[in-house]
């Protein structure tokens, strides 16, 4: 008796079906990449289900296969709660084998409890709606449901002192903040290391920096600044964010130090409230 069948994602059958118009055209992955002016790793992960195209992609590849908009309107029929910038990111995470963050002045959003969250949301929207701002912390906290899975990824957290320091939603608010993330490196769920002041500059200075790595597919880099985002699959480019990573690594306080100053700096927040 042969198992039940696997469901499939719409985003996965969004990709099957890229993939059975490619191949009824006669074209490879590489021939697609040069018509749409992306990389055929790009073209593999959209047919995989991993991600989906721009909808300026979706036009370019309706242009290259001869789908008279196809694939641009179906495109328009999957709806993300994230940002367009950031949803390619969100869908990869949920598939990712390893993760390697760097923050420069906050706290991974992945990490980030539940008071955290909202008070950096409520910054970003200064006439805030609370209704709003709760559905946006829920979509976070979805997020976060990922490192509690069994097969959770490989978390490699590496954070300015900054980010330690830096008093997002008041004392006690980042006093409970730093003490989940001692409380998870200590339940080695993620491993933690901190670029302290004394460092100076170093190789991430210049901003947040995400990798990561799958089981089935090439990695990639994902960096941010206000309103954008830059997801980099380019096999050049990632190395490069990868080299940068390890350097910088290479400044930070071992694990058991880093470990020791964040809960240092959790009872100095706490103090304050006292």
């Amino acid at each position: 008796m042969s198992g039940a069948p696997k469901s499939r994602s719409i985003r996965q059958k969004y990709g099957e079906e890229l993939r059975i118009r490619r191949i009824a055209a006669g074209l490879t992955q590489e021939a697609v990449s040069e018509g749409v002016v992306c990389s055929p790793t790009l073209i593999s992960h959209w047919e995989a289900g991993r991600r989906l195209p721009t909808p300026d992609d979706a036009q370019r590849l309706d242009l290259v296969l001869g789908t008279d908009g196809f694939f641009a309107r179906w495109l328009e029929d999957l709806d993300t709660k994230f940002t367009q910038y950031f949803a390619p990111v969100a869908e990869l995470e949920q598939l990712t084998a390893e993760i390697r963050h760097y923050s420069a002045s906050l706290i991974p959003g992945l990490l980030q409890t539940e008071e955290y969250s909202r008070a950096v949301f409520r910054e970003h929207a200064p006439n805030h709606d609370n209704k709003e701002l709760d559905k946006a912390v829920v979509i976070r906290r979805a997020r976060a449901a990922l490192l509690e899975k069994p097969s959770r990824p490989v978390f490699w957290c590496l954070l300015d002192e900054s980010a330690l320091r830096r008093r997002v939603g008041g004392p006690k608010v980042m006093a409970d903040q730093l003490h989940k993330i001692a409380d998870m490196a200590e339940a080695g769920r993620l491993r933690l290391h901190v670029l302290p002041f004394s460092v100076g500059c170093h190789a991430l200075a210049e901003g947040m920096l995400y990798l990561m790595k799958f089981a089935d597919a090439p990695p990639v880099a994902y960096t941010e600044s206000m309103r954008t985002g830059h997801l980099m699959d380019d096999p050049a480019l990632v190395r490069e964010c990868q080299t940068a990573y390890d350097l910088a690594l290479s400044d930070a306080l071992p694990h058991t130090d880093s470990l020791a100053l964040v809960r240092a700096v959790a009872e100095e927040h706490a103090h304050a409230t006292k």
